[in-house]
């Protein structure tokens, strides 16, 4: 019986490496699309760094909301999972 609740059950230390990767996502994915932008619209316009700064910039802000987002959702369904302990005790 014991074997055949773990094998549905993830380990204990993977919910929190997915976290991560969603949360570091969310700091790299946007600013690396951002760099690769902005250098390109600065050389297409010729407005050198201002575009570059500004997508770069941008990017931060998407980024800042998409942590606080899933950071928020992550705390949420803690503390449901927690309300659910205790109601099970």
């Amino acid at each position: 019986m014991e074997k055949e609740k773990g094998k549905n059950e993830a380990p204990w230390w993977q919910p929190s490496l997915i976290l991560f990767y969603r949360l570091s996502g969310w700091i790299a994915g946007p600013v690396i699309i951002a760099v690769f932008l902005g250098k390109y619209l600065d050389s297409r316009y010729g407005t050198e760094p201002w575009l570059f700064l500004l997508t770069v910039g941008i990017a931060f802000f998407v980024s800042t909301i998409g942590i606080v987002k899933d950071s928020m959702r992550e705390m949420k369904r803690i503390d449901e999972k927690n309300k659910k302990s205790k109601e099970d005790k």
